[in-house]
């Protein structure tokens, strides 16, 4: 037993000494992709991608707008008791075929809204890997030529949002954001560098309004969410 507790306080010993021998740093990953040139201008570009998709599925839902206003139309004229039995007979027609119609037309916009939604999230997976990937290559440049052993990214977080860089002695390590920064924007176009902070969010493309229609041969019912 004693021996045992020798060999842990070794080890654990042993360890410290190994600690204390590494010469470790920090970057915060987040911040230096906010302040990338080349992600300003990327969020820029997704942004615009995300406003066109947006006002393409707002032109088809105003096409689907006014082929529902004709459908309730029809819906009363085909009501109407004075038409005769073959005037109501083309009405009853015409509704149903104008009620097929728009069921095409919102599995069209559905579709549609899902495949550009595909498009987007693809383009922001990629313009965010590749810039993280610019970014963490001159954190590793800088580490190697520095000597560190080891660079943790302080804006990491862990399960339920902890931060997995806890706690750090103030000039216990040092902060290479700074630097990175600088080194990220020294190519950057004159006002580039300067511009709003970078941010490749979770872009949805629907817009305010979206299609959700049931119609039936004796009613009609709009669902606009």
């Amino acid at each position: 037993m004693k021996k045992a507790f020798i060999l842990l306080f070794a080890v654990a010993f042993a360890g410290q000494s190994f600690a204390a021998d590494l010469k470790i740093a920090m970057v915060d990953l987040r911040k230096a992709f906010a302040e990338f040139y080349k992600a300003k201008a990327a969020s820029a570009r997704l942004q615009e991608n995300v406003d066109k998709a947006k006002q393409e599925i707002n032109e088809r839902f105003q096409t689907y707008k006014k082929l529902m206003d004709d459908i309730q139309k029809l819906d009363k004229e085909r009501a109407d008791p004075v038409l005769s039995p073959e005037a109501r007979g083309k009405k009853e027609a015409e509704f149903r075929n104008k009620a097929q119609e728009l069921r095409s037309l919102e599995q069209d916009i559905n579709e549609f809204k899902t495949r550009r939604q595909q498009q987007i999230d693809e383009e922001q997976r990629q313009q965010a890997k590749g810039l993280y990937d610019e970014i963490v290559k001159v954190v590793n440049d800088k580490a190697a030529a520095s000597g560190y052993d080891l660079v943790l990214d302080k804006s990491n977080l862990g399960l339920g949002g902890v931060p997995f860089l806890v706690y750090s002695k103030t000039g216990a390590v040092t902060d290479l954001t700074a630097e990175v920064i600088v080194e990220l924007n020294k190519d950057a176009p004159a006002g580039a560098a300067s511009a709003p902070t970078a941010e490749l969010p979770k872009s949805s493309v629907t817009p305010e309004e979206s299609p959700k229609t049931e119609v039936k041969p004796g009613k009609t019912k709009s669902k606009n969410k």
